[in-house]
């Protein structure tokens, strides 16, 4: 039976821009998970011109649509969600991800007997079941100029990029990680209280990397819990040319990162999170 009319343990907050062929195929996967946890669900259409609005609007009655007529930021538009949410924990959901069964149950098991988790993040799979690394180390000069350079060329199977994409680690176990990619993050409402929300400094991309490095400073952990399971089709849109707005706009997030993380203190930029009451 479907758990209704209590308070909601998870709140899945799901941004869709032209998502039309993946959205319901992700809304679809989460429709049995409704059957054994409470959800609320948010998809915050971010100006889509493809119909994503009206799938929602017409065929999942149980999702509130949240549209946006002009575009914002990847963490405006979550920000957006959250701050609407009740669920003792959210879960960040890109539209081209597909929930695995049990996949949610797993991770309120565990997060409610780790007290010190913030934030954690299932195994991800390619659709053809293989395993998709979701788990990194934080940026630093060398891997930015394996990944997001001309120098890419010849560093990208290096041991810089190797390190950051944590080839060395056994994706099968569960670890604490510095951060996980922003498909799948599922986050404890008290982490919210005391981390705040996502930075809408960012635009586009490093959002995740910008959350987990602030949560390690409040003493939160950050886990990969590969029990859990999520489909993602990981469309890696920057990853395709490397001279476009996409690679720009992560260039930009970087240097965002790092003024305000890692530059020295008179050049530091100064920002104060936005917290949940």
């Amino acid at each position: 039976m479907t758990v209704m009319n209590v308070s909601p343990e998870v709140s899945v907050v799901i941004v869709s821009h032209n998502h039309a062929p993946y959205l319901p195929a992700c809304l679809a996967s989460l429709a049995p998970e409704r059957q054994a946890v409470a959800l609320e669900v948010f998809v915050v259409d971010n100006g889509s011109t493809d119909g994503s609005a009206a799938i929602v609007r017409d065929h999942f009655p149980w999702v509130t649509l949240l549209e946006n007529q002009t575009r914002r930021g990847f963490a405006a538009n979550n920000n957006q969600a959250l701050r609407r949410g009740r669920g003792r924990y959210a879960l960040i959901l890109n539209p081209d991800t597909e929930v695995c069964a049990g996949a949610l149950e797993a991770l309120i098991e565990f997060a409610d007997a780790h007290a010190q988790v913030g934030m954690c993040g299932p195994q991800l799979l390619f659709p053809d079941g293989t395993i998709q690394p979701s788990c990194r180390r934080f940026p630093t000069v060398g891997s930015v100029l394996a990944r997001r350079t001309p120098l890419r060329r010849w560093l990208w199977t290096s041991t810089l990029n190797a390190r950051h994409l944590m080839s060395d680690f056994d994706h099968s176990q569960i670890a604490r990680v510095d951060w996980l990619l922003g498909a799948c993050l599922f986050v404890r409402r008290e982490f919210l209280r005391t981390v705040g929300l996502m930075d809408e400094g960012y635009f586009l991309y490093v959002e995740d990397i910008d959350w987990a490095f602030r949560g390690w400073k409040q003493k939160w952990e950050v886990m990969y819990f590969p029990a859990a399971r999520v489909i993602h089709h990981h469309l890696a849109v920057s990853d395709r040319k490397l001279f476009s707005r996409h690679m720009l706009l992560h260039l930009q997030s970087i240097w965002r990162y790092y003024r305000k993380h890692l530059a020295p203190a008179w050049f530091r930029l100064r920002v104060a999170p936005e917290r949940l009451p």
